[in-house]
């Protein structure tokens, strides 16, 4: 009974500094670079036309964060999941959808929007794929997805979209 007490108080100082360095370890800045883009959004074309919503939040104590799209007909669904790595000092973002499509980017802050690039495989040919958040000063987001099939000498675009904040009364 009495190798209990020491036992059981060495486990929760342990829990203890694992909590505090887990929290310290995603409280800089730079973990937070991609707030802006945090919310339940509803998504239009630059004509207006919605296409859909998007809910991102922060998981995993604030060190990442979790998108969660749906087209406005409900038949395409998508995840991401995003963080910062500060090991490289970079954001990574993974996404996955019901089509089966993926897709895996790295990048970060580019004069105020967080530019993030990835490679693709179409058929016989390699893709680059760079997406572009960039917040707006009526509170929307554009997000910009632009493809090249010449390692970036030219860019087509292959969505342009801004996230508007949903209310509460559009649930």
């Amino acid at each position: 009974m009495r190798m209990i007490a020491p036992i059981t108080i060495a486990i929760l100082a342990l829990v203890s500094t694992v909590n505090l360095w887990a929290a310290d370890r995603c409280a800089d800045d730079l973990r937070h670079q991609f707030d802006f883009w945090l919310g339940d959004w509803e998504t239009t074309s630059k004509d207006g036309k919605v296409l859909g919503y998007n809910l991102i939040q922060p998981i995993m104590g604030n060190c990442a964060f979790q998108e969660n799209w749906k087209s406005v007909d409900g038949k395409f669904l998508g995840t991401s999941y995003n963080f910062y790595d500060a090991t490289n000092e970079q954001w990574h973002q993974t996404w996955v959808d019901n089509t089966g499509g993926n897709l895996q980017l790295n990048g970060g802050l580019e004069e105020g929007g967080m530019v993030l690039t990835g490679k693709t495989r179409n058929k016989q040919e390699w893709i680059l794929n760079r997406i572009t958040w960039t917040p707006l000063t009526d509170g929307r987001v554009r997000q910009h997805w632009e493809l090249s099939k010449d390692e970036g000498k030219t860019w087509s675009d292959a969505f342009d979209g801004y996230y508007e904040r949903r209310k509460l009364e559009e649930h």
